[in-house]
């Protein structure tokens, strides 16, 4: 561990903030108050930077040049230099924030602990935004010392909080530490609209953050953590317990007010104990001993053919050469079976249904639909009838295994274009269904199942199964489910088709299939 330290302490970003912070100690007359923010932004923000993401040679030479620039603000009354010095500073916060996003596109809608670690990346260039207001004198509608507090508070709360949080939830994930770590990752934004526009919010927002930091410390002190780096870690939380408290009176206190907390009290308490008791804490406790990610990259294949396309190379007679490939085919009934591997001998009926929320959307988005020729699903509800037809895919020009496409109309208007094939791991062999946008596919990587003779697919599987959104180098999972089941009913298919998003239905889709 104190190797790891040695070496943290040893990268070019962390030993330019200790120099500039030494400068700032002996040639600067100490202020505590806007030490609290400058502290972070020389030391605190770099030294996590450097162990989270790597960093190319630009890169570190524009967030040294902001760390440069927040030192020269302490020596110069120039407006011009100012000017400078801020914009170069949130230049530097841009550069930590691209990382967040790029982090998120790549690997997407999972993996919280990670998803808070990006979080906490991209919200770092908020702290370099009301950095620069308060330089500026902008008006924020806010005192000058507000617009300093809340850049100190994006820099703290949101950009290490968000960061420690995920650091720990790759130790350990339970469903209510999820929770939690949604609180703490909208928490910033929140109170920030809550001191804006309503005390009611501020209050609500303020007692949720309370309840999950109080959440997060009992999971620290009862989880077993690496010694050292668990006596910091605790300490970083046993202070938050205090300082949140301290927040929540200050936040009853506008609310009422009374004068239970002012700011310099805020300031006094608040600030030195977040600074020393928790900034340094887990800047020193992650220095130590960083845990790995449990997160892999995909490694699937993706379809390479984006927007439109035209296949007429040979027809295909079905979806699948054989279902066995994915199930045991004596488990589900002999028709099924045949929809599969024979398609063009069905006829297919569908009755779309939007739920009552997507709606507006819905109607909205059908006039993209419609443009695009795809995932064009109608308004209506009536049972309509489905055309379609498929055609084999050049395996070179898609990328992946046998690819074809089955082009479904309705009354010669296309509905939906989606390129069939099939890939495996160690357990699965999933159903990989590209559907070509613009720019970009969406891939639905779908897990099969049998159950009382009925088949099912889901997105909502194990391994690989997921919804994906491929656009360059990128690929996105998305918060976006599919759940298929079809089974015989009197020698009719019927299957329904519902899709979620973010846990919630927005589309059902009734088919009967009938043999020809």
């Amino acid at each position: 561990m104190l190797v790891n330290l040695r070496h943290v302490l040893s990268r070019p970003l962390t030993i330019i903030g200790l120099v500039c912070m030494a400068w700032l100690l002996l040639f600067n007359e100490p202020t505590s108050m806007y030490y609290y923010l400058t502290l972070a932004q020389l030391i605190f923000v770099p030294v996590m930077l450097e162990q989270l993401v790597l960093l190319k040679n630009w890169q570190r030479l524009i967030i040294a040049t902001g760390q440069f620039a927040v030192t020269i603000l302490y020596f110069t009354q120039n407006d011009f230099l100012i000017l400078l010095c801020v914009l170069a500073y949130l230049l530097s916060t841009l550069i930590v924030a691209s990382h967040g996003i790029n982090r998120f596109l790549r690997r997407g809608f999972v993996n919280t602990a990670e998803m808070m670690i990006d979080i906490g990346l991209i919200y770092i260039v908020m702290g370099g935004l009301w950095f620069l207001a308060f330089h500026l004198q902008l008006d924020t509608g806010f005192s000058p010392i507000i617009t300093w507090l809340t850049a100190i508070h994006f820099h703290y709360s949101a950009f290490l909080l968000c960061i420690t949080v995920g650091l720990i939830g790759r130790h350990h994930m339970t469903r209510y530490f999820r929770f939690c770590c949604a609180v703490i990752a909208s928490g910033p934004m929140l109170v920030a609209v809550g001191i804006t526009f309503s005390r009611i919010v501020e209050i609500i927002s303020v007692s949720l953050y309370v309840i999950a930091i109080f959440s997060i410390s009992f999971f620290v002190m009862k989880w077993p953590l690496p010694r050292v780096q668990r006596l910091f870690i605790r300490l970083a939380f046993l202070t938050l317990c205090f300082t949140i408290i301290w927040s929540f009176l200050y936040t009853y206190s506008n609310l009422t007010g009374t004068n239970l907390v002012d700011i310099p009290s805020m300031l006094d308490f608040h600030g030195l104990l977040n600074c020393f008791g928790f900034g340094i804490a887990v800047v020193i406790a992650w220095s130590l001993l960083l845990p790995p990610t449990n997160h892999r990259d995909y490694t699937f294949p993706i379809s390479k053919i984006r927007g439109r396309f035209s296949s007429k190379n040979k027809p295909a007679r079905g979806l699948v050469d054989d279902m066995a490939s994915y199930v045991n085919k004596e488990e589900i009934p002999e028709l099924v079976n045949e929809f599969y591997e024979d398609t063009m001998k069905f006829d297919l009926k569908a009755s779309v249904r939007w739920a009552t929320w997507f709606k507006p959307f819905a109607f909205v988005y059908q006039f993209i639909s419609r443009k695009m020729g795809q995932l064009n699903l109608p308004y209506s509800s009536k049972m309509i009838v489905m055309d379609g037809e498929i055609w084999q895919v050049d395996s070179h020009q898609d990328g992946r295994e046998k690819p074809r496409v089955w082009h479904r109309s309705i009354n010669g208007e296309p509905v939906f274009n989606a390129i069939y094939s099939q890939h495996h791991d160690a357990s699965n062999t999933y159903m990989n269904i590209a559907l070509p946008l613009p720019f970009s596919s969406m891939h639905g990587i779908l897990q099969l199942s049998v159950k009382d003779r009925a088949l099912y697919l889901t997105s909502d599987g194990q391994g690989d199964a997921g919804t994906y959104l491929a656009f360059g180098s990128y690929l996105f999972k998305l918060p976006l489910h599919e759940y298929f089941v079809i089974k015989e009913q009197q020698g009719t298919l019927t299957a329904t088709h519902q899709m979620t998003l973010f846990g919630m239905k927005f589309l059902h889709i009734d088919y009967n299939i009938q043999k020809q």
